[in-house]
C-alpha cells in the first residue's frame, strides 16, 4: 500500500505543475516507484505526469466523483508503487461555487497531507502570514510543509526561512528562479505533452534542479497511506468494441474511464483521424473525445477515409458519441480562427466557430433520456472557447445545469445513434 501526499499552491500560476513533474522525475531516477494523480477535470497535465513516471495518471475529482470511486481510484493509483504525488488544481481552497471539489476537499477525503508550493518572487516576510493563514483556515487539513519556489537569491531564501520559523511549517526546499523551467501554453492550458519538442530533456533538467534544492527524503516522510482499493465501477462502456480517436486533435479522454471500460470487458481500439485512419469496421461504438480540432480543421476536412468511416458507421446504426472537439467534428462544418469554414462529418446539423470565441467553463450536471448506456444523471464539465455559429432544430442530447443547479438549458444534439455535446462527462 503506497503512501501519498498532495502538492498544492495558494493560487494558479505558482509553479506547482513544474514542481510536481520535477519531483516525479527526480524520485523515479532514485528508483522510487512513484505514481501520480491530478485533482479536478484537467486532461492535459496527466499526460506530462505519465511522461515523468512511465505510469498511468488518473484524475481525482471531488465534485464529479462519488466518494467510493475517489477512494478506489486513489488506492489503485498507488497499487505497486512506493509513493504517490497528487497534484492539486488552482488554489488549495478553490472549487465550484457550491459543494465540495477543491484540492483541500480531496486531501481531507483521502486523509492526506498537503505540501504547499509558494511563488516567492514578489514577497519576503509576508510569506509568514500567508502560510499561517493557510494552515489555520481549515483545522482538519494537515499542511505540514512548504516548498519555496522562484526564490531570487540565497539572501532571499534566508529571509523566507527565518520568517517561517514561528509558523511551525517545515521548509522542504527552495527552488531558484529559472526561466528555462517554464512550459508553453495555449487557450485550453499547457501545450500537450506529445507536442513538446524535448519533453524528456525538460523533465531531466527540472529534476536536476529539484534534486539539488528539495529534501526528497523529508518529503517522503510526510506521506500517509492511500488506503485500500474498493470495487467501484466507472461508467459502462459505450459498446463491447469501442473505436476511440486518439491523436493531437482528439487527446482529451479520461484515463479512469478507459481503464474502467477495459475492466468491464470492453475491447478498445484506437485510430488517428489526423493520419486519415477510419474507425475499426467491426467496432459497435465510436468515441471522439475532445481536443484541438480547431487547430487541425484543414487536415480533418481532407481526411476522406476518416470521414467516410464515420458516415458508414452512422448508416449501419452504430453508436457514435462526440465530446467537445469530437462534437465539433460530427457537425456540418468548423470555422477556424481565420474565419475559414471547413467541412466536417455532417452527421449532426451544427456549425461551430473558433473565430467567434467565448469562454465556457465550469462543472456541469447533465441529464439525458436514455440515449447513452449510462445513468440518466451525470456529472462533468465544460471548457471551450468555440461557439455555435449555426444549428438546426434537433433533439438535444442533454439538459444541463451548472454546479449551483442553475438551469443552462439543452446542450448538444442527437440524431438517431449519432450524438454529441460540449460536455466532458466524468462520472
Amino acid at each position: 500500500m503506497a503512501d501519498g501526499v498532495v502538492i498544492a499552491a495558494p493560487s494558479s500560476g505558482s509553479g506547482k505543475t513544474v514542481i510536481t513533474l520535477a519531483l516525479l522525475r527526480a524520485l523515479a531516477r532514485q528508483d522510487v516507484v512513484v505514481a501520480s494523480a491530478k485533482v479536478g477535470p484537467d486532461y492535459i497535465d496527466p499526460r506530462f505526469h505519465e511522461a515523468a513516471t512511465g505510469r498511468p495518471c488518473f484524475n481525482l475529482d471531488a465534485w464529479a466523483m462519488p466518494s467510493p470511486l475517489l477512494t478506489s481510484l486513489s488506492a489503485g493509483i498507488g497499487d505497486g508503487a512506493d509513493l504517490a504525488l497528487i497534484e492539486g488544481v488552482m488554489g488549495l481552497f478553490d472549487g465550484p461555487e457550491q459543494g465540495r471539489g477543491s484540492t483541500a476537499d480531496l486531501a481531507e477525503e483521502l486523509r492526506l497531507p498537503v505540501i504547499l508550493v509558494i511563488d516567492c518572487s514578489h514577497q519576503a516576510q509576508s510569506i509568514a502570514a500567508l502560510v499561517q493563514g493557510f494552515r489555520a483556515y481549515r483545522p482538519g487539513l494537515a499542511l505540514p510543509a512548504v516548498i519555496l519556489n522562484r526564490v531570487a537569491s540565497p539572501r532571499h531564501e534566508a529571509i523566507l526561512r527565518q520568517a517561517l520559523v514561528p509558523s511551525g511549517a517545515a521548509v522542504l526546499g527552495a527552488v531558484p528562479r529559472d526561466q528555462t523551467l517554464g512550459l508553453p501554453s495555449r487557450h485550453l492550458g499547457l501545450v500537450q505533452a506529445g507536442e513538446h519538442a524535448d519533453l524528456t530533456g525538460f523533465l531531466d533538467r527540472a529534476a536536476d534542479v529539484v534534486a539539488g534544492h528539495i529534501d526528497l527524503a523529508k518529503l517522503r516522510a510526510f506521506a500517509r497511506p492511500l488506503g485500500v482499493a474498493l470495487t467501484q465501477q466507472t461508467l459502462p462502456p459505450l459498446g463491447q468494441h469501442m473505436a476511440i480517436a486518439r491523436d493531437e486533435a482528439f487527446a482529451f479522454a479520461y484515463a479512469h474511464l478507459l481503464a474502467g471500460w477495459r475492466r468491464q470487458g470492453a475491447s478498445l481500439s484506437f485510430f488517428s483521424p489526423l493520419a486519415d485512419e477510419a474507425p475499426a469496421a467491426d467496432a459497435d461504438a465510436i468515441f471522439l473525445p475532445g481536443g484541438y480540432p480547431e487547430l487541425h480543421a484543414g487536415r480533418l476536412s481532407q481526411a476522406e477515409r476518416f470521414l467516410a468511416g464515420l458516415t458508414a458507421a452512422a448508416k449501419s446504426g452504430r453508436l457514435i458519441y462526440g465530446e467537445c472537439g469530437g462534437y465539433m467534428v460530427l457537425g456540418r462544418a468548423l470555422i477556424d480562427a481565420d474565419g475559414l469554414e471547413h467541412r466536417m462529418a455532417d452527421l449532426l446539423p451544427v456549425v461551430t466557430s473558433f473565430a467567434r470565441r467565448k469562454l465556457h467553463l465550469g462543472y456541469r450536471h447533465f441529464r439525458h433520456d436514455g440515449a447513452l448506456p449510462w445513468p440518466h444523471e451525470l456529472r462533468g464539465h465544460e471548457f471551450h472557447y468555440s461557439t455555435i455559429a449555426r444549428q438546426d432544430d434537433e433533439t438535444p442530447l442533454f439538459q444541463a445545469m451548472d454546479a449551483a443547479q442553475r438551469d443552462l438549458g439543452p446542450m448538444g444534439l442527437r440524431r438517431d445513434r449519432v450524438m454529441g455535446s460540449y460536455a466532458h462527462v466524468i462520472a
